[in-house]
């Protein structure tokens, strides 16, 4: 774009080598100047101009800040106002009056197009009463009123002619003339075609608008970063376009490359040498009220009647220096009435109040808002449309939802419109679900649980949950599938001649262990027996399935290795003298414990015991395996951390007063159930007990079973209840189960739970509680 920067006055008669008559009333400065131009270029149009604001009168030399103003105790007597300073044009625009024509000829800073708003709006209000009224038309600033108070004035109100020029210099006030452009490397005169000047207007219509749209962002009149510069011919006075030559840093001399409208030129500099006094670096307060507020201008106080010496008033303040001027402005304030301080209170406290999210640039705004939590991330979107856009950025939420382990659900993975042009960040919604979710276990209305029958009055042994299948395992011989969803049973799977007390499902495959000695592949869709698997010499008591291979552990002090898809066993392992009770296998190494106070680590391809771990006094009950660590939990009260590289214990965890009955295991966090009543958490990597889940609230029998969801850990006992506390605190949340007979022998013998079900095998020995299954839902609709 062209912003032409403004030249000094034209020379005077006395230096021009052709004096020109001086104007006279009633002629225009355009007009004016034509007169002295050769007949080609008389008939150009004038260009178009954006003169920067006026730097104001020059201030006295600086005094010493303890020396206060001598007008300043005298009432401001012989002081001159900002409007002496200004020097009267001999043309003014009636613009109530003026046509179209006559305004974009005789205003600087405005084209055919905002002169025919004016004119326009004039008609739409029957008149302007004063010139404030031009504020309301788009592109009209207050800086475009201060550039052309000296030519305006409104019939109705001629008042507001003086206002408007206030802090205008001689230099504002002077006529330009054009002879035409010259181009730099020819130095041939082009004249302005008639057929151009609605080109030009309209050029001159988009560069008024751009300017003043920095212009009113910036608070500044910042017009020395443009690509052309103007200046003054030679002994003409005519104005010219010069196109400035490209230059290497390293070259001496003024570089006229384009600077951001964000940057303003240090004290001294060479670009304030050079284009002062066109430019005015000062910025006022007013400037910063009208550039914080697009679209709206200073407030005014319309209710008063000026006092007839305020504009003296005004001009002595603005000749002051800086600390003059804070000086006159302390011993203000002091006299100042507390209605007068709170007034200036309201208008200056909003002014500093400034967006800085809205100014940063976007990965700058988005790395702000990453440290925000969740929570204060959704009420910052709330604050305007742009924060909304910033808060619903994806790549965040996702952060977010990795911070909470969330995993993004599959009907998720598109991004929804709300709006056109607002993408909804699905991220956010799965971290908004899982939150919903996470309200609905610690807060949420609990509804009647789906009651699953079908064990009669046997007791439920083991429990599988996967997907939407519930698989139950239970001592009269039988295993069940049943539907999450609906409650009913889906498949009833008989084959054993004995209990059924151990159990692994994955997918529609299930595999069962049962007191017959045998283990059994079903297919739980069909319900079909596809494999039994013969081998052990004794009750088949825990198991454990990893991929198309499961190890069983048996009461015949023997594991074995199966390939579930062809029902052979693959190996045998040998070297425990006592009963196998519980099994982990992770694909490549195999970890029992026993009733010989013995965990051991297996290979099962050479099938050699790789390690026997020795430190427990009595049996062990359970394990986990995660691949590096070994935990067991032991009828000695303790829990043992074991490397499984080297087969070192590494802590011993004591607390615990009876036997650890479960343990789950997730990085280095362990939460471990005892029958002593009582549940821990505790970190394997430092051996400390983090928290111990007890109180009031605590279990009044021995823990039954356990599980630990993100947040949570739900635990069940032989109470006949189902607890929620707090992972990270340790605190009691509330009963999600509480069954009547409770404490009379009713039971939860084992739970299962996802991140939206829990499921509850419940039912007693004495016959006062039902057999059954409860599957209590905390899911959420997304819709």
């Amino acid at each position: 774009p062209f912003v032409f920067l403004p030249v000094s006055a034209a020379a005077s008669p006395q230096e021009s080598p052709s004096p020109s008559p001086s104007p006279s009333p009633g002629t225009s400065a355009w007009s004016w100047a034509r007169r002295s131009l050769p007949p080609s270029l008389a008939r150009s149009p004038p260009p178009p101009l954006l003169p920067s604001r006026s730097p104001g009168p020059a201030r006295p030399p600086s005094r010493s800040t303890s020396t206060p103003p001598a007008a300043l105790s005298a009432g401001g007597a012989g002081g001159q106002g900002l409007a002496a300073c200004a020097m009267e044009s001999p043309d003014k625009v009636d613009v109530n009056r003026a046509s179209a024509e006559e305004l974009a000829t005789a205003l600087f800073g405005i084209g055919r197009k905002r002169a025919r708003a004016i004119v326009r709006r004039r008609e739409e209000l029957k008149g302007f009463s004063s010139l404030d009224d031009l504020l309301d038309i788009k592109g009209i600033t207050c800086h475009f009123l201060e550039r052309n108070g000296n030519l305006l004035f409104c019939q109705k109100n001629k008042v507001s002619t003086a206002k408007s020029m206030e802090g205008l210099s001689s230099s504002s006030s002077s006529s330009f003339s054009d002879g035409g452009a010259v181009d730099e490397e020819s130095g041939v005169h082009g004249d302005w075609e008639e057929g151009e000047n609605e080109d030009i207007d309209e050029r001159e219509d988009d560069l008024s608008d751009t300017a003043e749209g920095i212009e009113d962002h910036c608070g500044e009149s910042y017009y020395y970063f443009v690509a052309d510069l103007v200046q003054e011919t030679q002994g003409r006075g005519l104005v010219q376009r010069v196109k400035p030559k490209m230059k290497r840093k390293s070259e001496n001399g003024l570089d006229v490359r384009s600077l951001s409208p964000g940057k303003k030129l240090c004290k001294g500099s060479e670009y304030t040498s050079s284009l002062s006094p066109c430019i005015n670096t000062t910025t006022t307060f007013g400037d910063i009220r009208n550039g914080n507020i697009p679209g709206q201008h200073r407030r005014r106080i319309t209710s008063v009647t000026p006092p007839t010496d305020l504009q003296e008033w005004l001009g002595m303040f603005q000749r002051w220096s800086g600390p003059e001027k804070l000086l006159a402005l302390d011993e203000l304030i002091d006299r100042c009435e507390t209605s007068q301080i709170k007034y200036m209170m309201q208008v200056i406290e909003p002014q500093f109040q400034r967006d800085f999210i809205s100014l940063l640039p976007k990965e700058l705004a988005l790395y702000v808002l990453s440290f925000l939590e969740p929570r204060d991330l959704l009420r910052a979107a709330q604050t305007c449309r742009y924060w909304r856009i910033l808060a619903e950025d994806n790549l965040l939420w996702r952060e977010k939802c990795r911070e909470e382990m969330i995993e993004e659900p599959l009907y998720l993975r598109r991004r929804r419109m709300l709006s056109t042009g607002f993408m909804y960040s699905p991220w956010k919604s799965a971290f908004m679900r899982q939150h919903k979710i996470d309200t609905n276990w610690r807060s949420g209305e609990i509804k009647p649980p789906k009651v699953l029958k079908g064990h009669d009055d046997h007791v439920i042994t083991c429990l599988q949950f996967s997907g939407n299948r519930i698989l139950s395992g239970s001592d009269d011989n039988t295993l069940k599938v049943w539907s999450a969803i609906t409650g009913e049973c889906v498949q009833t799977l008989v084959g054993h001649t004995g209990g059924v007390w151990s159990s692994q499902m994955r997918g529609s495959i299930v595999i069962s262990g049962s007191t017959d000695r045998t283990l059994k592949v079903w297919n739980a869709e069909t319900g079909e027996c596809i494999h039994t698997l013969y081998g052990h010499a004794s009750t088949v008591r825990c198991m454990h399935l990893h991929g198309n291979k499961v190890v069983s552990g048996s009461r015949d002090a023997t594991l074995r290795v199966w390939d579930i898809d062809t029902g052979r066993c693959l190996h045998t392992l040998l070297g425990h003298v006592a009963a196998v009770r519980c099994v982990q296998y992770d694909g490549e190494r195999v970890v029992s414990g026993a009733y010989d106070y013995t965990v051991k680590v297996w290979d099962p391809l050479t099938e050699t015991c790789v390690h026997t771990l020795q430190g427990h006094t009595n049996r062990v009950y359970s394990l986990q395996y995660d691949g590096v660590h070994i935990v067991s939990g032991s009828l000695d009260t303790s829990i043992r951390v074991w490397d499984a590289e080297n087969g070192n214990c590494l802590h011993t965890l004591m607390g615990h007063q009876s036997l650890t009955s479960g343990m789950e295991l997730k990085d280095n966090i362990l939460v471990s159930g005892n029958a002593d009543s009582t549940v821990k958490i505790w970190d394997i990597k430092t051996g400390q007990c983090l928290q111990t889940l007890q109180g009031p609230n605590k279990h009044q029998s021995a823990v039954t079973c356990l599980q630990f969801i993100q947040k949570f850990v739900v635990t069940s006992s032989d109470d006949g209840t189902v607890k929620l506390w707090d992972l990270k605190t340790g605190d009691f949340i509330r009963n999600l189960v509480a069954l009547e007979s409770g404490g009379s022998g009713g039971v939860v013998w084992r739970l299962r739970a996802s991140k939206t079900k829990l499921i509850c095998a419940v039912g007693s020995r004495n016959g006062t509680e039902e057999t059954k299954l409860l599957v209590l839902d905390f899911d959420v609709d997304m819709k």
